[in-house]
């Protein structure tokens, strides 16, 4: 085993302009040579950056890299909105299962891939820790990989580990993982989302969820629920409470049973000491993660899903408000297809009633440019902290009906009169 240690400001140097370069994504951001990379800027012109979501500062997107880096995002994150959404950028919509296709078939070719890995273990192994994701295509694909062996980085389980051997460059960093906690941003409002969501899932089923209040939210209220399992894209804090609760099991999945299966998280400095080289966790690429073909494998699949807005059709925008690029496709459709397909499994779209500011998200019409993330056709449950809705099977003017009971009580008035008009009458015939 032979490698050594260089700078990041040097290891970046192989950095072309006109190159393509990925960004390890989430809680594994490459902090170190990102900074190292933006401290290039004046030499460089047009390289193209794609990542999904990063985490922390974005030195790429400051004015100073203007006309050296364009972001051409898979997922939106906060960090590099504003440059998606200028002429520094843009989003590239895809299923987070679809990432890897672009990768290993060449449709966007990487020329560098830029790592944040664990040390080495005794055989030379490093970890992608918590972010396997799309970081494994990228690694297995890129022409020059450049690693910063972080001791922060969690050493995980599962489908992540990369040989020493395979960098390029090996550049040593002390960076923190990112520290994010919705704990304290549950309110009444997602106390209550959570029980409804409690009240439809049964003992021995498979859970997906996000990061977030509601999710956290769900997961506190089913602690005392028995033998449920885990198979996510991504899972944060609210985890560990349901798994100390005794109310996790996995034994009942059947595929990986007894393991948490995921593709990347993000959390606190206690949820990522329970995880590092903890066997119980298990990480995997999103093309495995999220593959519907997988995902229906686990009887009782549970689906819990977030939305920006939904019309009174249940067509849900989960990435845009209007043309304007917020997020992006995510694995939405991948986990609420394959609940669908699961035995016993539901598909479930939660969402706060109002916007902070008192805008109804459920709209007559979505607004103008949105895109449809999830279609009409796809949904079950929607889930309102003033109850659940059930469309499947129903028709447009019986979902509009179901949809207006679990919207916000001041603007019922509004879709009333929006489903009058719509389709003539209140209420279906047959309803």
């Amino acid at each position: 085993m032979s490698y050594s240690y260089t700078t990041a400001d040097e290891a970046v140097k192989v950095i072309k302009s006109n190159d393509r370069v990925f960004v390890h994504g989430s809680a594994a951001t490459p902090s170190t040579l990102l900074e190292a990379l933006a401290n290039r800027s004046e030499e460089l012109k047009n390289v193209e950056i794609v990542s999904i979501t990063t985490l922390g500062a974005m030195p790429l997107t400051e004015e100073r890299c203007r006309d050296s880096f364009f972001i051409n995002s898979l997922f939106v994150s906060e960090n590099v909105r504003s440059a998606v959404n200028s002429p520094q950028g843009c989003y590239v919509p895809i299923f987070l299962s679809e990432i890897g296709i672009l990768f290993r078939r060449n449709i966007l070719p990487l020329d560098v891939a830029l790592l944040n890995v664990s040390p080495p273990d005794a055989h030379g192994y490093c970890s992608l820790g918590v972010s396997v994701d799309i970081a494994r295509a990228a690694a297995e694909t890129a022409k020059i990989l450049i690693a910063q062996v972080n001791p922060h980085m969690p050493r995980t389980h599962g489908d992540g580990m990369v040989h020493i051997s395979r960098f390029d460059h090996v550049v040593e960093a002390n960076d923190p993982l990112p520290s994010v906690d919705y704990s304290t941003k549950i309110g009444e409002n997602e106390r209550k989302i959570g029980q409804n969501i409690a009240e439809l899932i049964e003992d021995r089923s498979t859970l997906q969820m996000g990061i977030g209040a509601i999710p956290d939210a769900v997961l506190d209220a089913l602690h005392n629920h028995k033998d449920l399992g885990v198979h996510t894209e991504m899972f944060s804090n609210g985890i560990l409470g349901l798994m100390d609760s005794g109310a996790l099991t996995n034994k009942f999945k059947t595929r990986h049973p007894g393991k948490i299966v995921s593709a990347f998280a993000v959390g606190n400095q206690k949820m990522y000491d329970r995880i590092n080289d903890n066997p119980i966790f298990s990480f995997h690429a999103t093309s495995y993660v999220n593959d519907t073909a997988v995902i229906r494998k686990n009887p009782k699949m549970i689906s819990i899903n977030s939305c920006l807005e939904m019309d009174l059709t249940g067509q849900v925008c989960a990435d845009s408000i209007g043309t304007y690029q917020y997020s992006g496709v995510g694995g939405q459709m991948d986990f609420m297809r394959g609940a669908a397909l699961s035995e016993g499994g539901k598909p479930i779209m939660a969402l706060s009633a109002a916007t902070k500011k008192g805008f109804s998200k459920i709209v007559p019409f979505l607004k103008e440019g949105a895109g449809v993330v999830t279609t009409r056709a796809h949904m079950h449950y929607v889930v309102t902290e003033y109850g659940i809705a059930y469309l499947y099977g129903k028709n447009l003017h019986q979902r509009a009906y179901e949809l207006m009971k679990i919207a916000a009580p001041e603007h019922r008035d509004d879709l009333e009169k929006a489903i009058i008009k719509r389709f003539g009458s209140l209420t279906h015939p047959v309803s």
